[in-house]
């Protein structure tokens, strides 16, 4: 089984990242241009975008791989997983929402992704490891409940 889920791309995120970045360039662009300004500003903002367009999660065979653009790539055994927590942890981290789940492991700690469909996520990793504990936010039949009103 190989299957890729694409992070969520939250707007708590990119209206910040839009709004300071586009004052900066409107500004360095409106008075009297600086090319080296331009030449140092554009490139950030397309890693950014690239960071943004390339976060995923692979659950593969019996691995789950985290990809965050080039500067991210880890692997975790899934038997490894022992808790899958929803929160809204702001620390940096391979995810490109404030809508996170934290991935608790043995040998590696943890980290916050943000799968744009975190319950079937969810259920993938439990079919290949059971004995992971998820803890969500509300009740699952809450949040379900909310999603179809």
């Amino acid at each position: 089984m190989k299957k890729i889920y694409n992070s969520k791309i939250g707007l708590e995120l990119v209206i910040p990242l839009v709004l300071i970045f586009g004052t900066v360039l409107a500004v360095t662009i409106a008075e009297k241009p600086s090319w080296i300004g331009i030449a140092i500003l554009l490139p950030v903002i397309l890693f950014i975008i690239h960071i943004f367009l390339t976060t995923n999660y692979t659950i593969e065979s019996d691995k789950l791989i985290i990809k965050c653009g080039f500067l991210f790539n880890k692997t975790i055994e899934i038997i490894t997983i022992i808790k899958i927590t929803e929160t809204n942890n702001p620390l940096s981290s391979p995810a490109t929402s404030l809508d996170r789940l934290e991935i608790n492991c043995g040998k590696f700690g943890s980290v916050l992704i943000s799968p744009k469909d975190k319950f079937e996520f969810i259920n993938d990793i439990k079919i290949l490891n059971p004995n992971v504990e998820v803890n969500y936010k509300k009740k699952r039949s809450e949040t379900i409940d909310n999603t179809k009103t």
